[in-house]
């Protein structure tokens, strides 16, 4: 008996939710969304346009199924041409939420929905707004040749009367997607680095229920044209890390690492074992070690008085065995963490220096670095500032040419950076950083 054939194209509706600034509140409405079309009984995959961890949280418990970063540079052409091909094999609907403003970057929001044919759809913020929403959605849809703009959606509207004078004002060309209030209980909070992750937001499920409800009273939902999308096969390398065992942590310190990551990692080979550095007091028997990025200044303290997991990990890279830390990860290995009340925590001790928080942005661009296994990609995005002695092995470059050129740090087999690498940039590269 054969197997099936493969096809090699594949239609779905799609739409990529953008808006014409940051702010405007692309994830509330893309989550409300998924969850609207999903209580309607579609199987929904999101997207998330860009760089981005924590707005896929929350995507996701929304949609029930796993997100996936969509970045012309960082996961390539074909990279999301395949990502797009799969989810449209299994999905009855594709949303893709935009990063920034619609324009904005390099690649842009508009850049990925013009290479694939995607139709935008642009969430605006109409509070103290009226029939300028019109003109703001005229110039969205009219400034870029090729672009398949669809329509708006208000967002934070002050009364049903207020949306329907935004609708009204609206030129025939442009659809009208509806509107969400102002109403407390939708908008989703946020910190330095962005929104709350899901786990963080007991009522998650309450306000998304509450958005999904509002948009549909106030507007029909209809689905998005459908998008024919080319399978595009990307390049492997087998299973380097065949019986490799990687320990990854995830918690709610250690918790921004690209799904793709951990689907390279089991296509090559590996068997990945999840714990806890704030919770366990040890690791479990693994080969390597995998230590994210994530919030370790919201749990010093207990990051700190954690001493069996502090010897664990001196332990394992005593022996030799491969470390890959990522921003929050490597601050963990620090000598030493000052959060931004100015209290200072000693920490792991593994990676000479310490680093202090401050409340402005320190870092925050697409990062392509070459190191001894080969050139990996990923971007940078951090308020913390790094004193340390060691000199580095390597630094990044940004594409878009802003000066940002984050260290890479290497002591035997532990690499550490600010850098979140996408590993399936280069997937021989990532095998080889935690092949034993």
């Amino acid at each position: 008996m054969t197997s099936p054939a493969i096809p090699e194209r594949a239609g779905c509706p799609a739409l990529l939710i953008a808006a014409p600034s940051s702010g405007q509140g692309k994830t509330t409405v893309t989550a409300a969304l998924a969850r609207a079309y999903r209580n309607s009984g579609l199987r929904v995959r999101v997207f998330k346009c860009g760089p981005d961890f924590l707005d896929p949280t929350i995507l996701a418990h929304a949609s029930g199924q796993p997100v996936y970063q969509l970045d012309l540079w960082m996961v390539g052409e074909e990279g999301c041409r395949q990502l797009l091909w799969q989810a449209a094999q299994e999905a009855d609907l594709i949303l893709v939420e935009g990063v920034m403003g619609l324009f904005d970057g390099k690649p842009c929001a508009a850049d990925l929905a013009r290479c694939f044919g995607i139709a935008v759809m642009a969430v605006i913020d109409a509070s103290g707004m009226a029939q300028t929403f019109a003109a703001m959605a005229h110039g969205l849809a009219t400034f870029q040749p090729g672009l398949p703009f669809s329509g708006v959606l208000a967002n934070r509207v002050g009364s049903a009367g207020h949306a329907r004078l935004l609708r009204d004002s609206l030129p025939e060309n442009i659809h009208w997607y509806g509107a969400l209030s102002r109403e407390q209980g939708i908008e989703l909070p946020s910190r330095h680095l962005g929104l709350l992750q899901a786990a963080e937001l007991g009522d998650l499920d309450v306000r998304l229920e509450r958005a999904a409800q509002a948009l549909g009273e106030s507007a029909e939902l209809p689905l998005p044209p459908s998008v024919e999308f080319v399978r595009s096969e990307p390049d492997r390398c087998g299973t380097p890390l065949a019986g490799v065992r990687i320990g990854v942590a995830r918690d709610l310190c250690f918790a921004f690492i690209y799904q793709a990551n951990l689907d390279l990692l089991r296509e090559l080979g590996a068997e990945l074992v999840f714990f806890s550095p704030l919770a366990d007091d040890g690791l479990p028997e693994i080969d390597s070690l995998y230590l994210p990025g994530g919030y370790p200044e919201l749990s010093l303290q207990r990051l700190h008085e954690n001493r069996g997991m502090a010897e664990a990990i001196q332990a394992h890279h005593q022996a030799g065995k491969p470390i890959l830390a990522e921003c929050g990860g490597m601050l963990y290995l620090l000598d030493g963490l000052v959060d931004l009340d100015g209290e200072r925590r000693s920490l792991l001790g593994l990676l000479p220096g310490e680093a202090r928080m401050q409340k402005r942005l320190a870092a925050l661009a697409l990062q392509s670095v070459d190191l001894p296994e080969g050139q990996l990609r990923g971007h940078t995005f951090h308020h913390s500032a790094l004193n340390s002695p060691l000199e580095p092995l390597a630094r990044g470059e940004c594409p878009n040419g802003r000066g940002t050129c984050e260290p890479v740090y290497r002591l035997g087999r532990l690499t550490a950076s600010y850098i979140h690498f996408y590993l399936p940039s280069n997937p021989v590269a990532a095998a080889e950083l935690l092949r034993p």
